[in-house]
């Protein structure tokens, strides 16, 4: 088996063959060593029955004083086990004695004899299965002694044939019996390491799943053994379960307050305590490069900016401050012609937060309400006055003739007219302004309102020798608001009638449509407007010539409700002179302001 395909088997194949192979390895070389000693201990039994077989021909010697061949052959013949060989040889090598071969003093030296050799040197010594050179063929196991009082040595052999050597063998039961042991415990272990290697396996799944963000099914819980690491591996996926979830509530708050800030009015920017740069939003940068003097390359720079110093000084008293007092700072800024709020905020990390709002607008706004209400609480004070002086006059003279009390009536009745005009243009531009969603949208014919608005000033229109060209196609339709499209004509008629003068001619032309818009135009061939008031027409109470307006009894109000309505109904509208004379109003009208 290969590294590569080693590596590739599962956790536990590869559990189960390493330790196997550990095991393999230590029953191995317990049973060699254990078939070793087995073997040892019956060579040296052999070994002994021999040489007691030495022992008692040495006392046969030594009652026989010496070596005699035919009493030696007499012994040996009578006292010999089943094909025993006995050799009597001096310490010299001389073999003097061998009963298996009658030619025995034609042997040759026997000194170079392993286990002669170690009977001269330990008293005695064995060798096994040599070839014997004195006959042919055969094999023995040779057990020598030394007897130094006859310096002689005696020599037994057995021949090493097969029964011996199946004497010799360690017994084949114990191999057996160690080989059914072995193969029970692999089957033991292997049952334990698939059990083991299942919950492992599993666990790898899960971990591989889970670091490629993939969705984990519960069910997998289930399929855990019912084991230690099974439950260990239950818990791990729980709680990964709990942390995903709650890693997930968290990723979508995160993005809930980062589109929070990108998309918030104010400009914010989240620090931490050491001023490193968290997380701004994009008005927070372009606030912080109009409050500095240059352009910052950094949004860290801003804590050099000398404006944001009160800043800098109520981060550096909190430093290290972890009490819940002075946790917030506010100011306000005044730079390059805007206004601003700058607060500062430390949470309890001790990372802080920015946050900065352009109140240029809102303080133009207060300024433009409060200008509203002096203009309005001006305009009313006007018509009441003087409603007031009529109706005191006639009651304080009550011989007043009837002439005049009629005259001052009427003059009361006008001042009233212009009061309740005033009123419903104030409350048409409050509405537009605070409620334009209340606004009720319609499909409206254009050309018709057009043509009713005509019917009804006609008889200003021939008072002042006006004429009307009506251009509009007969069927200019629109979604919006019917009483605004009418306010939008109504007041650029009226004031072609009141202030163009006499002898005109007005035009109203719709000249190009494309899918979305309708351009107007509504010119007269008037007085015009000198070129420094064309810009400021639509503001609210603006007159050209204010004693002139009030004569006539305009509010003041006609145009600005004419530019509120155009932009409520998605267009734009401008005023210029016409090269000839007179002015002209040129806007554009939304389709279907819904869309």
């Amino acid at each position: 088996m290969t590294k590569f395909s080693y590596r590739i088997l599962p956790f536990s194949q590869r559990l189960f063959l390493s330790v196997i192979f550990l095991f393999l390895g230590y029953a191995v070389c317990f049973m060699l060593f254990q078939y070793k000693r087995e073997k040892a201990y019956k060579i040296e039994l052999l070994n002994t029955q021999l040489q007691n077989y030495n022992n008692q021909l040495c006392d046969f010697l030594a009652d026989h004083h010496g070596v005699n061949s035919d009493s030696m052959q007499s012994y040996v013949t009578t006292h010999m086990m089943p094909n025993l060989r006995v050799t009597l040889i001096e310490p010299s090598g001389k073999v003097v004695y061998d009963n298996t071969n009658a030619n025995w003093k034609s042997f040759a030296n026997h000194s170079s004899r392993k286990e002669v050799q170690d009977a001269l040197m330990y008293g005695s010594g064995y060798s096994i299965s040599r070839p014997s050179e004195s006959i042919q063929g055969e094999e023995y196991f040779y057990s020598a002694r030394y007897y130094p009082p006859y310096r002689i040595i005696i020599r037994s052999a057995l021949p090493y044939n097969l029964s011996l050597a199946e004497h010799l063998q360690a017994d084949s039961g114990y191999l057996w019996f160690a080989l059914i042991i072995c193969l029970v415990l692999i089957f033991i272990f292997y049952r334990f390491t698939r059990k083991l290697g299942k919950s492992i396996t599993k666990l790898q799944q899960f971990a591989m799943k889970a670091d490629r963000n993939e969705p984990i099914d519960m069910d997998i819980l289930q399929t855990f053994p019912k084991n230690e690491l099974g439950e260990i591996s239950q818990h791990i996926i729980k709680i990964y379960k709990r942390l995903h979830r709650a890693k997930e509530a968290l990723y979508i708050e995160r993005e809930k307050l980062i589109s929070h800030l990108q998309t918030s009015h104010e400009g914010l920017g989240v620090f931490t305590k050491e001023q490193q740069e968290i997380l701004v939003n994009n008005l927070f940068t372009q606030y912080i490069n109009n409050i500095s003097d240059r352009n910052l390359r950094s949004t860290n720079e801003i804590f050099d900016i000398p404006e944001l110093q009160p800043i800098i000084e109520f981060l550096n008293r909190n430093e290290g401050n972890f009490s819940k007092e002075e946790k917030r700072y506010a100011m306000h800024l005044n730079k390059n012609a805007r206004s601003f709020t700058v607060e500062c905020i430390i949470f309890q990390d001790m990372s802080f937060e920015i946050s900065i709002n352009d109140i240029t607008q809102e303080e133009e706004q207060a300024r433009l309400k409060r200008q509203l209400t002096q203009n309005i609480a001006h305009e009313l004070k006007t018509p009441v006055s003087s409603i007031q002086g009529y109706l005191e006059t006639i009651i304080s003279n009550p011989n007043i003739p009837q002439e005049n009390v009629r005259v001052f009536l009427e003059r009361s009745y006008a001042q009233s007219n212009r009061l309740t005009f005033l009123l419903r243009d104030i409350s048409v531009l409050t509405r537009m302004d605070e409620a334009p969603e209340l606004v009720e949208k319609e499909q409206v014919n254009l050309s018709k309102i057009v043509e009713n608005i005509l019917n009804e000033v006609a008889l200003g229109l021939e008072e002042k020798h006006i004429t009307v060209v009506n251009k509009l196609p007969s069927e200019v339709i629109l979604t919006g608001s019917s009483s605004l499209l009418y306010s939008i004509f109504r007041n650029l008629t009226d004031n072609a009638i009141a202030y163009a003068g006499n002898d005109i001619q007005i035009t109203i032309n719709c000249f190009r449509e494309d899918e979305k818009f309708y351009y107007f135009s509504f010119s007269d061939t008037g007085v015009g407007v000198p070129e420094e008031h064309l810009n400021r027409l639509f503001e609210r109470f603006y007159r050209v010539d204010k004693g002139r307006s009030r004569k006539l009894g305009g509010t003041g109000l006609g145009l600005a409700i004419v530019k509120n309505a155009v932009l409520f109904h998605g267009g734009t509208i401008f005023a210029k002179n016409m090269p000839k004379g007179g002015l002209e109003f040129v806007f554009t009208l939304k389709k279907d302001i819904q869309g």
